[in-house]
């Protein structure tokens, strides 16, 4: 097997990312003759078709989407090489990649990222927002230094790991004006939510839900689900157009009312989530992990192992 000639794969990221490969030649100042040509050999050295064609550009093959995602990888790396040689060897900054899930409000993931990002020495951070599963997987195999997650690992994840309890926070209820304004019920929260719409997580992403969908029953509450969601970001927008209630910590709902315009309307203080670090080894040694872990959690022991 012969070795990637890297022109070719600068040539190929160029035309993936410009979407045709006139663009990709007036970026790159050179002939669509001269890409095409490099293309065909690119695609001969790896055995696969990259591009097929879509209308008067191109789009990504299976293959080609792979093989995009490893050239930016390739191509990032040789950024972050100029930039070490730049400043020299021993000014090299630490890398500090921390998973999200993307259920965890994202006040509460910055929040707790504060203690790493203050270390003196500079760091870089590199945040990945996916669902826990995905998460935990490129832990496991040290793609990720941490995940700053909602809930602790799940059980019967055939995964050697160690949990970081971070913090606790009750829930608190929240609705937009117009929303309260349409609905005019006047019954005191929670009796308020009895056949109201409500917004929730979908249940891929928070442990939460089926909490809250058990409070509810217990409750004798009746809601509608008219909208489930990944991010949280995205459930709050929505929340603060008056589609339905929304659930948050409490931790932060003086910043959720600020930010999105929306009333308290209650708090569920029976109900509580909880954050978690979660690493990979139980002997930390990367500085970044250890500036959050280290820091005390609020009511409970900071760490629990789970194999």
């Amino acid at each position: 097997m012969r070795r990637i000639n890297y022109k070719h794969l600068q040539y190929f990221h160029a035309v993936a990312t410009e979407g045709s490969i006139q663009a990709a030649a007036d970026r790159l100042h050179i002939t669509p003759q001269t890409i095409s040509g490099q293309l065909r050999l690119l695609e001969e050295d790896l055995g696969n078709h990259l591009f097929s064609k879509s209308g008067r550009g191109l789009e990504l093959t299976d293959a080609g989407r792979v093989a995009y995602d490893y050239s930016r990888q390739i191509f990032q790396l040789g950024d972050e090489l100029q930039e070490v040689m730049h400043l020299g060897i021993s000014n090299r900054p630490t890398e500090f990649r921390v998973g999200i899930v993307d259920a965890l409000p994202k006040s509460i993931a910055h929040r707790f990222l504060s203690p790493a990002m203050a270390l003196p020495g500079g760091m870089r951070i590199i945040c990945h927002e996916e669902q826990m599963t995905s998460l935990l997987g490129e832990l496991a195999v040290h793609k990720l230094d941490l995940v700053l997650a909602d809930s602790p690992i799940p059980s019967g994840m055939n995964i050697r790991c160690f949990n970081h309890l971070l913090g606790r926070s009750s829930l608190s209820c929240f609705a937009a004006l117009p929303l309260l304004a349409r609905l005019n019920d006047t019954r005191p929260f929670p009796d308020c939510l009895d056949n109201a719409p409500v917004l929730l997580h979908t249940d891929k992403t928070s442990s939460l839900r089926t909490e809250l969908l058990s409070w509810f029953n217990h409750a004798g509450l009746n809601v509608r689900i008219t909208g489930e969601f990944d991010d949280s970001a995205l459930m709050k927008a929505f929340g603060s157009q008056g589609y339905g209630y929304f659930f948050a910590p409490s931790l932060i709902e003086e910043e959720i009312c600020q930010k999105y315009q929306v009333q308290l309307v209650g708090r569920l203080d029976d109900l509580v989530q909880e954050f978690y670090a979660i690493s990979a080894q139980r002997r930390i040694t990367h500085q970044g992990v250890l500036a959050i872990t280290g820091q005390p959690a609020i009511g409970a022991e900071s760490e629990m192992d789970h194999e």
